[in-house]
């Protein structure tokens, strides 16, 4: 692909970092992810940052007669966009998975200037002035037109000049704290210690893999392929309740002051605005437009799950005393004990081992697997090519479209842990795509499974971020701004929630052994019965803490919220909950959501599950039917954010959205 000359100076310099690993063919080819070395970081920030300014300065210099051509303004904006976009992709992503400390470090700083200058420029007077004098003249350029204009506005640029300087030193020092946060995290390299008698029920797999130290003992860290097999097979009771204790803490006590100086500085900058609270500030442009909607909402959901929670732990604590041969009224369900006895029960009660799954699900297939999925349903193939990427596991893919056998987009999957790298379950919109530049999309898979195969809850996870990149790859946007996720967040989790379907049903699952390299067993219906009863059950204490976590970050986030202590808050509402809070815990320090873009929005992740579960029902229980896939690329997937949500999803049912699906799903009245 060929940069425009507009943008050349920044996409030559990435290219040229690149070259010393990567054929200047590949590069004409395809664009990738310069593996950028510490000081490399530094300059090519320095110098791209340098280069932005100078082109505002150009643009905001243009005579007001220039903002009368629509589609001169709306270009030159997406010009500007896709060169910061071509240093912020790359910077990100290796912010997240370098295994080199001093580029993550580098990286952050960067991340934090790009943040100032985007503050800059969406303060800007002269920019703001050119765009509300433009006329569009399509649906697609008025509502970017919309989008750009709310974009300055919430930036402050109206504000009396007091203000607007309150509201960028707010801006800067939020992007500050947030990139501290996910540091503490991310960098806790922390190591427990247990002995192979609390490693009793473990898997032999899992042991073997396990870190020791020289008296034979295990040392553990924070990952999630260490942590949640510990918790669901672990039969020690204590030394659950250390693990899971230590896990909630690994971002704390620095994370506690961090999130707190955000929640000070997100209540003043409602303040500026006259509103009051941060909840009100941020869910203005959103689907439900305002905290009322959001808490009316959240109310349905507890009407619906807080019955079944209590019933499901009743449950729990009486296969537990059962199984320890103790008086129930003695037995208590503690909350490390919940994923452990889930476990034992569905092994019991659906004969559904998590560990026997493994071999199911071969990591080596599934990712082949899910790929051929997405091909048949959307007309895609996925083809392997060596590039240069910054760790030997890490895979790149060529998105070929099948009808025009053009290539559309690439991806780099990221599958396996390592110490510095980001430690859960992610995709990365690392290059957006614009029609209007001839630019290609990439995502980036990041993930922290098992080598050897995958649990079902794994396997659904690894859909669920793939359905991410689905949304990214295939993304058809003339601009930039408008590419992919770019949706509203509480609609932005909807297409990858639907694709997790894929992992629970027989006419997707059956294909996964054929992509085996070695023989694999099949799912027979049997096997799949029992693994669908398994997954429903739980659903009450599953749904309750996605509730309890919406509840909380709506309630640091109102106008009450802002003048309490986050651990208070959170102490108090996991309190009031049936398995009650866990002494000496501190989770709102590695709540990575709060600091990570879903402040005010973590309702959203059962907000677009209603949308999600919806458009399922499109399908009309042929999830293997290309025709619906494909109208779901056109519909929902190519257009990125070029309409409402709540547009495109009606456009793709034929109808209205509603809220059934959801609500028999979280009560444990949908059987699939």
């Amino acid at each position: 692909m060929k940069p425009s000359s507009l943008f050349l100076p920044v996409t030559a310099a990435l290219l040229t970092l690149t070259l010393n690993q990567a054929t200047a063919a590949q590069d004409k080819q395809r664009p990738l992810i310069p593996l950028l070395k510490a000081e490399e970081v530094t300059s090519l920030c320095d110098s791209t940052l340098k280069t932005l300014r100078k082109r505002v300065a150009a643009i905001e210099k243009l005579p007001a007669a220039h903002a009368k051509d629509t589609k001169k303004v709306l270009a030159d904006w997406n010009k500007l966009q896709i060169t910061l976009e071509d240093l912020q992709g790359p910077v990100d992503i290796l912010n997240n998975v370098s295994p080199d400390a001093k580029v993550r470090s580098t990286t952050e700083a960067c991340l934090i200037e790009t943040n100032k200058f985007s503050t800059d420029v969406l303060q800007s007077e002269k920019l703001y002035a050119r765009f509300k004098a433009i006329q569009p003249t399509d649906p697609v350029e008025q509502k970017l037109r919309q989008d750009i204009l709310y974009s300055f506005d919430d930036t402050g640029v109206s504000l009396p000049a007091e203000k607007r300087a309150r509201m960028k030193a707010i801006l800067d020092k939020l992007g500050e704290l947030s990139q501290e946060f996910a540091r503490n995290i991310r960098d806790n390299n922390e190591k427990l210690t247990f002995t192979p008698a609390e490693l009793q029920g473990l898997p032999a797999a899992y042991l073997a893999r396990a870190k020791r130290d020289d008296k034979g003992n295990y040392l553990l860290g924070f990952e999630y392929p260490d942590f949640k097999p510990f918790m669901e097979s672990a039969d020690n009771s204590d030394a659950r309740r250390r693990y899971q204790i230590a896990f909630a803490n690994h971002g704390t006590p620095k994370n506690l002051e961090v999130l707190k100086q955000a929640m000070d500085l997100r209540h003043e900058m409602a303040g500026l605005f006259d509103l009051p609270s941060y909840a009100d500030l941020m869910i203005r442009r959103r689907m439900a437009k305002t905290p009322h909607t959001v808490d009316a909402f959240l109310d349905e959901v507890q009407g619906a799950v807080t019955q079944l929670e209590i019933k499901e732990i009743e449950e729990l604590r009486a296969f537990k005393a059962e199984a320890l041969k103790t008086p129930l009224a003695d037995t208590k369900m503690e909350r490390w004990d919940v994923d452990y006895w889930q476990q034992k029960l569905k092994q019991s009660r659906y004969n559904v081992d998590q560990e026997a799954l493994r071999k199911y699900f071969p990591t080596e297939a599934a990712v082949p697997w899910i790929m051929h999925v997405s091909s048949t349903l959307y007309g895609v193939d996925f083809k392997r090519v060596e590039v240069p990427v910054w760790n030997p596991e890490v895979q790149y893919y060529d998105v070929i479209d099948s009808k025009s056998k053009a290539r559309i987009a690439g991806i780099y999957l990221d599958l396996f842990p390592r110490e510095g790298k980001y430690g859960h379950a992610a995709a990365w919109g690392t290059r957006g795509v614009s029609t209007l530049a001839k630019r290609t999309p990439i995502s980036t898979l990041v993930t922290n499974f098992d080598r050897n195969g995958l649990n079902s809850d794994e396997l659904e996870t690894m859909v669920h971020e793939f359905g991410h990149v689905l949304h990214g790859v295939l993304s058809q946007t003339k601009y930039l701004t408008q590419a992919g996720t770019n949706v509203e967040l509480d609609f932005v989790e909807a297409p990858s929630q639907m694709y997790e379907e894929w992992a629970r049903r027989k006419e997707s699952l059956v294909l996964l052994a054929s992509f085996c390299k070695t023989a694999c067993p099949t799912i027979d219906d049997a096997l799949l019965q029992r693994l669908t009863a398994a997954h429903n059950y739980g659903r009450g204490i599953r749904y309750a803490r996605q509730l309890l976590y919406a509840r909380y970050d709506m309630a640091i986030h109102n106008e009450k919220g802002a003048q309490e202590q986050p651990l208070d808050v959170w102490q108090k509402m996991e309190g009031a909950t049936p398995l009650g809070y866990v002494p000496n815990t501190e989770f709102p320090g590695q709540f990575g959501h709060l600091m990570g873009g879903y402040g005010a929005g973590y309702y959203g992740y059962m907000w677009s599950e209603v949308l999600a579960l919806d458009m399922l029902s499109r399908y009309d229980d042929k999830l293997m039917n290309p025709e619906v896939g494909q109208l779901y690329r056109q519909t929902i997937l190519s257009r990125g954010g070029e309409r409402p949500a709540d547009q495109m999803v009606h456009t793709f049912l034929g109808r209205e959205p509603n809220s059934k699906a959801f609500f028999a799903e979280i009560s444990g009245q949908r059987l699939r």
